[in-house]
């Protein structure tokens, strides 16, 4: 079979293990393939290694119906869950869920945090509010259910409560029914009563059941909670009161009345919770009774509650709508059918939509679940890794490859020009040799023609008008080579400049001498030739000290002719001849 179509549904009740794998059909319907009950014995007052009883059970059914662990849906009994219908104001629909919240933290007998709940709206009542089924364990609790159902190697995929599926079983298999019916779930350790109309449910959970019967009989014969649940189902059956003859067995006859005893006192409370329902829930009395749990098939039970409520009484047969293959036992199936209603509402869960979906997941299944959803995503994004790592690898290998063969021919290149070079090294030292032969004559030739080309640059940059040169001296650290003139144009020593000095026995400078003509401007021809020879190649010249080129004059009136002087200082000294 297709592996989604595999439906695992367990049944933790509070005495009896159910185990079952039904087979999803495309037209909706199902069919159950192995079905498996097994009792886990265990004295209330003395229940602390139920977990592990539970794995070791689970795993020997498991193995006894042959079949492979996987997803599990599994009910937890009703005695370890606190369920409550309440009734909420009309309201609009995204406040729903912030009032049940706050109806959850005050109708739950723990603090929230410390427990797993969830709710469902069940239908509108009276007065148009809105009811709503609440529904919370402890964690802790869950916990350990869930653990020691994982160990047996099964794994969660929701976990319900057993009224609630026994509430969709119902509603599946008797779904054309009108009117008001009553199914009464006797169990080990409760009795759940349902109250189902079209468009309405109510729940509520009675301590009475088959333990009630085993520990009242092991008190009265005081004997073992084991040896009193043997002679239970050995001599144990409704006694039928009034008129009828007792059994001659006395001891027979004690168990009898004893089970009697205690039927009688769940009749009076199941009349309360009719009246209850009535009163409060605005509910029809019920017009017809089903039975279903283990206690239900002791002898004599349906004819109990037939003289009690004068209701016709049936056994709920939860596999009416359900195929059985040959692999199941019929004649077991049949003895058994009002025992499997949990496990064929848990596996409608995931057949179609259902009227009571409530979903207690402990915290760890929710964490693996969420992980599970994560990792389809996790699993391309590895793979989108390891793609890239490998385009990578393969861009890294090529380049590489690349880089190997033209490596290899400009070796080829280089190694060819080494050869070249090895020519060339002589050529090299011969030039090396001529150069420095031609050096000094290279230099010699340009000294003799740098006077005439500073003469020339001079010249050039000369006004046009109004003035004219009429001495030229090199000076060396300040101080003219040539003899000293006369009179107010005599050479007078030239402070060198802190700036810059050169070698001892250079040719720094020049002092140049001139006049200027009588004109309008005066000495701004003086300083218009200051300017021009700011670009010249030959002098540095710095602008913003113009005084410490120009030698001031003072022109009169009575001249026809005044002198000036410029010193400039050479970019490139020369050695003395």
């Amino acid at each position: 079979m297709p592996a989604s179509s595999r439906i695992l549904a367990l049944n933790l009740g509070s005495q009896t293990l159910g185990l079952a794998e039904f087979q999803a059909q495309p037209d909706g319907g199902m069919v159950l393939n192995h079905c498996g009950l097994r009792e886990v014995l265990i004295d209330p007052i003395a229940d602390g290694n139920r977990d592990a009883q539970i794995t070791e059970t689970l795993r020997e059914m498991l193995h006894g119906l042959e079949l492979k662990g996987g997803p599990v849906n599994y009910a937890i009994s009703s005695q370890a869950v606190f369920a409550r219908f309440v009734k909420l104001p009309p309201v609009d629909q995204e406040k729903i869920e912030r009032i049940i919240t706050f109806e959850a933290q005050q109708n739950v007998p723990f603090p929230i945090e410390e427990v797993v709940w969830d709710y469902q709206l069940v239908g509108v009542s009276g007065a148009d509010k809105i009811e709503v089924v609440l529904v919370a364990i402890k964690s802790d609790l869950l916990e350990g259910l869930n653990e020691a159902v994982e160990k047996s190697g099964l794994r969660t995929r929701l976990v319900d409560v057993a009224t609630m599926s026994l509430y969709n079983a119902f509603r599946y298999n008797y779904g054309d029914l009108t009117g008001s019916s009553l199914l009464i779930d006797i169990g080990a350790r409760t009795t759940n009563l349902l109250f189902v109309e079209p468009g309405k449910v109510f729940s509520r959970s009675i301590p009475i059941g088959g333990s009630s019967i085993t520990s009242a009989i092991a008190k009265e014969f005081n004997e073992s909670f084991t040896a009193a649940e043997a002679r239970k189902k050995r001599d144990g059956f409704v006694s039928l009161g009034g008129v009828y003859a007792e059994p001659s067995d006395p001891n027979v006859a004690r168990v009898s009345k004893i089970m009697r005893n205690t039927m009688t006192r769940l009749h009076a409370e199941l009349a309360r919770s009719i009246s209850f329902y009535r009163a409060q829930q605005q509910g029809n009395s019920p017009q017809r009774v089903y039975l279903c749990g283990g206690t239900s098939s002791t002898p004599y039970t349906s004819e109990f509650f037939h003289e009690k409520l004068q209701l016709p009484i049936e056994f709920f047969n939860p596999l009416r709508n359900v195929v059985v293959t040959d692999n199941v036992m019929r004649e077991q199936v049949a003895r058994s059918a009002h025992l499997l209603g949990e496990l064929v509402g848990l596996a409608l869960r995931n057949i179609t939509t259902c009227p009571m979906e409530l979903n207690l997941r402990p915290a760890s299944v929710v964490r693996t679940q969420k992980f599970e959803e994560r990792r389809p995503f996790l699993v391309m994004a590895a793979v989108c890794f390891l793609l890239g790592v490998l385009g990578w690898t393969f861009y890294l290998a090529r380049a590489a490859s690349l880089k190997g063969k033209i490596s290899d021919a400009l070796q080829v290149k280089v190694d060819r020009m080494h050869g070249f070079e090895t020519r060339l090294n002589p050529v090299r030292k011969e030039t090396s040799a001529l150069d420095a032969v031609a050096t000094p004559l290279l230099t010699a030739i340009d000294e003799r023609n740098f006077w005439l080309k500073v003469l020339e640059d001079l010249n050039a940059r000369l006004p046009k008008q109004d003035i004219w040169i009429t001495e030229l001296l090199p000076t060396s650290g300040g101080t003219p080579l040539s003899g000293p003139g006369s009179g107010p144009t005599a050479a007078t020593p030239i402070a060198p400049s802190p700036a810059s000095s050169s070698a001892p026995g250079a040719i720094d400078g020049v002092l140049l001498r001139g006049l200027y003509l009588f004109n309008p401007r005066q000495q701004e021809v003086v300083v218009d030739y200051f300017r021009n020879l700011l670009d010249s190649p030959f002098f540095v010249i710095d602008p913003k000290k113009q005084s410490d080129v120009i030698k001031p004059t003072i022109p009169t009136n009575t001249e026809w002719a005044y002198p000036y002087e410029l010193r400039l200082k050479l970019r490139r000294p020369l050695p003395m001849p």
